[in-house]
Order: structure tokens, then C-alpha cells, then sequence
């Protein structure tokens, strides 16, 4: 039986994709079988006009203060709560620590991490060292050794960062969620055919997987039943 696939597009430099990603590991946890299922993270910019690494004067907080049209107060009301979930959530999250800039190099990074089976554990490690490390994720000598540490080989990560590699991989995931209407993230697509978007309680995901995964089981046993293939 073929298992059963999630694809969730989310950006490493987005604290709610990063509490998602926490949230759907644990409803993933709960399945009848964990490894039968497949969660492949798929490339989205919050930003995708930013130059590689930002030289910002400002905090998080004015920054996030400009982005929403906020009062400061307001800014740091909206880091304090992120921060008091993600905690929730087991994460650690420094915005004060926090070093903006291009995360296209990253997802790049990403696509090659899927080709060597390790996806997950870079999408990890790129995660936390942003946002507890204070790490630039577009410094590209701080990408090829994050990468190393989460199992990928330096080396070969330092090859893909001097071309091109990828590129058209992380533009075609960014023009999928466009066609498709994905406009925020974290977004999960589960089977092709569920969707959730924003970091959703546990149950919620659970809940989703677990009609996927019913479907998914009926149309098996009825392609083994009469007339079916055995």
C-alpha cells in the first residue's frame, strides 16, 4: 500500500510553520502506523524580494510593527504570544536573536536534502537555528554547515549553493501554491485531497489524516476485493 502523503508548503523563517510542523509531527505520532506516512516540505517565501542576508538596524518588533501596520506595543503583544505557544509546543524561539534575510538558498538546500532522504531532520535544524540561534539563513557558509550537521554533505551542499541547483524546483512549489490559491502557511495537503492552512491544533490534523487514511484503506481493500486486483 502506498503511503499515505502530506506536502506542506512553509517557509523556515515562519514561526507558525515552525509550531505547525511541531503539531503535525504529533498527529502523525497518533496514526495507526507513523511510517506509512510521507510528509515532503515544499518551498514558499514569506519574502522572496529580500536580499540574502538583511543589515537591519531594527528589532523584530519594528519590523513586525511595519509589516502589520501595528503599534510597537502591539508588535511585541504579537512576538509574546508566538513565543508562549511555541513554548507549548516545546520550541524555543529568540526573536531578539532573529536575523532576517532571503531564505530562497534554504529551500534550495531543502530539495536537495529530499534527493538524499533527509528532509526532515534539515528542515529541523534549519528551523531551530533560526529562530533560537540567531542564524542568517541566507549566509550560504552557515547553510553549508547547518546542512552538514542534519546529515546532508557539506561538500555537496556547497556545490548546489555556487550554481543554480534547484532553483526551478523551489520556483515551481512557489507556483503551485499560486495556482492553487495557497496564499499563507503553513499549509498541509493531505492525499491531494484535504487542506488545512495555519498551524491547526493536533486533533485537527489528526482528525484530517485519519479520513485520508480511511479512504485510503477502503480504496486498497476494494482494489483486493472481487473483480479488483488481488
Amino acid at each position: 500500500m502506498p503511503k499515505l502523503r502530506v506536502e506542506v508548503w512553509s517557509d523556515v523563517a515562519c514561526p507558525w510553520c515552525y509550531v505547525g510542523k511541531r503539531r503535525l509531527e504529533a498527529a502523525v505520532a497518533r496514526m495507526p502506523s507513523p511510517r506509512d506516512v510521507e510528509v515532503v516540505w515544499r518551498s514558499f517565501e514569506l519574502d522572496a524580494k529580500a536580499p540574502r542576508v538583511r543589515r537591519a538596524r531594527t528589532s523584530y518588533a519594528e519590523r513586525l510593527a511595519k509589516k502589520y501596520r501595528a503599534t510597537l506595543a502591539q508588535a511585541n503583544a504579537m512576538i509574546e504570544r508566538m513565543t508562549s505557544v511555541a513554548a507549548a509546543e516545546g520550541l524555543t524561539f529568540r526573536f531578539d536573536r532573529v536575523r532576517p534575510g532571503s531564505t530562497f538558498d534554504a529551500h534550495r538546500v531543502l530539495h536537495l536534502a529530499k534527493e538524499r532522504g533527509v528532509q526532515g531532520a534539515v528542515k529541523e535544524r534549519l528551523m531551530r537555528a533560526y529562530f533560537a540561534e540567531g542564524e542568517a539563513l541566507g549566509d550560504r557558509k552557515a547553510l553549508v554547515r547547518l546542512a552538514g550537521e542534519a546529515g546532508l554533505e557539506p561538500g555537496e551542499v556547497r556545490r548546489v549553493l555556487a550554481g543554480g541547483a534547484y532553483a526551478r524546483a523551489v520556483r515551481a512549489d512557489e507556483g503551485e501554491a499560486s495556482q492553487n490559491g495557497i496564499h499563507a502557511v503553513p499549509f498541509f495537503g493531505v492525499a491531494e485531497t484535504y487542506g488545512l492552512t495555519g498551524a491547526q491544533p493536533v486533533e485537527v490534523i489528526h482528525e484530517t489524516l485519519m479520513q485520508a487514511w480511511a479512504e485510503r484503506s477502503a480504496l486498497e481493500g476494494a482494489a483486493g476485493g472481487p473483480g479488483g486486483r488481488a
